[in-house]
């Protein structure tokens, strides 16, 4: 039928100029055939555009592994995003770590110095692994989210509008040739038709690019704007931390510098006390702990004197039996020593209350 003939006219037509198309490309990457050149501003704005998605790729993976170190977790959230599921809560380092030592000061026993040192510093990790979770959180909202939506977005649709330019100019350049080519003046007449169409074609393909590609510069501000929301979430982390940790070195600090064991045996050879990190070296200045040196030649003094000295009790403590006092943290008591006690502990005395009471629980004042 007349349909039928004009169906297959039109698919062998198309099916000429797909071939043709292809034959121009190729003789293009053989150097056999002239190529349309873009223009220098259009092919800045594609050489901006591809240089955006490669930094930004490299980017947002490096931030991904800054936030998520351990790689069967980043892969295990993914794969729950893709199946558009909540990831399972889990502790991260710092939790766990924290736990670890609040579990071992329970066990050791919260009346001992080290028990008590340890619940102290799992307490701590344990905010400084709410702090990371926080992070993580606000950094994937925005800084990590707006990256990804960049990248499986708009740059998706500046690739899919590019290869559309490509082909407008393939055809562009495979009318030209077949202009050339053509003898007859019907056939020319038909090609200089054809010319005009896959001209004008792709001016207006050149056109949507080039408008999409000058869009960069506004993901270029918006991205800004995100890495300012990120260095500002990672400072509000560091300055928790820095924090968290003074206060802690604030409490460890507190700790006599030398402290026996921690079941109350005697013992000739004293425990080095905790150090603080260096990089609060400076901070700790401005601390009240007490000196090391202070401590320990005011109880050498109240050891091998029979005087008496005002203490400030550092932490709570509940006695164990009827010899020994109860305690109060900030509260002052009168202390002094008796020939033939054990060298961990000291008599208090408050009011009429009397007992003995641990010597790493007290700070002596002059």
């Amino acid at each position: 039928s007349d349909y039928f003939k004009f169906v297959l006219k039109n698919y062998f037509y198309e099916l000429n100029i797909f071939n043709l198309t292809n034959l121009q490309f190729t003789e293009e990457k053989l150097g056999q055939a002239e190529k349309t050149e873009l223009d220098a501003h259009l092919e800045n704005l594609l050489s901006k555009a591809e240089c955006t998605k490669l930094w930004t790729e490299k980017i947002m993976k490096q931030t991904e592994v800054l936030l998520q170190p351990n790689p069967n977790a980043r892969i295990e959230e993914f794969v729950y995003e893709k199946l558009d599921r909540k990831a399972p809560s889990r502790m991260n380092n710092p939790e766990l770590l924290g736990q670890y030592m609040i579990d071992a000061g329970n066990e050791f026993g919260p009346g001992t110095a080290y028990g008590n040192a340890l619940i102290k510093c799992g307490e701590t990790q344990k905010r400084i692994g709410a702090a990371d979770r926080e992070l993580i959180q606000t950094s994937a909202i925005n800084f990590l989210t707006p990256l990804r939506n960049f990248i499986e977005g708009d740059y998706k649709t500046i690739t899919k509008e590019r290869k559309l330019l490509q082909n407008k100019r393939l055809d562009l350049d495979a009318a030209k040739t077949r202009l050339k080519k053509a003898k007859v003046a019907e056939a020319r007449a038909a090609s200089e038709q054809e010319v005009r169409i896959t001209q004008s074609e792709f001016d207006r393909q050149a056109e949507i690019t080039r408008l999409l590609l000058e869009g960069i510069s506004s993901t270029h501000a918006h991205h800004l704007r995100c890495l300012n929301d990120f260095v500002e979430a990672q400072m509000t982390y560091y300055a928790q931390c820095y924090q968290y940790m003074l206060d802690l070195q604030k409490q460890l600090g507190s700790f006599p510098s030398t402290f026996l064991s921690n079941n109350n045996q005697s013992s000739t050879t004293p425990v080095q006390s905790v150090s603080t990190p260096s990089v609060l070296a400076s901070a700790s200045a401005s601390l009240p702990s007490v000196s090391n040196s202070v401590v320990a030649s005011g109880l050498s003094e109240l050891k091998s004197s029979s005087g008496s000295r005002k203490a400030r009790v550092l932490y709570d403590y509940d006695a164990a039996n009827s010899s020994e006092l109860s305690l109060l943290a900030d509260e002052v008591i009168t202390v002094y020593s008796i020939p033939g006690m054990d060298s961990d502990w000291l008599m208090g005395e408050r009011g009429n209350q009397k007992g003995k009471v641990p010597i790493t629980y007290l700070e002596l004042l002059n």
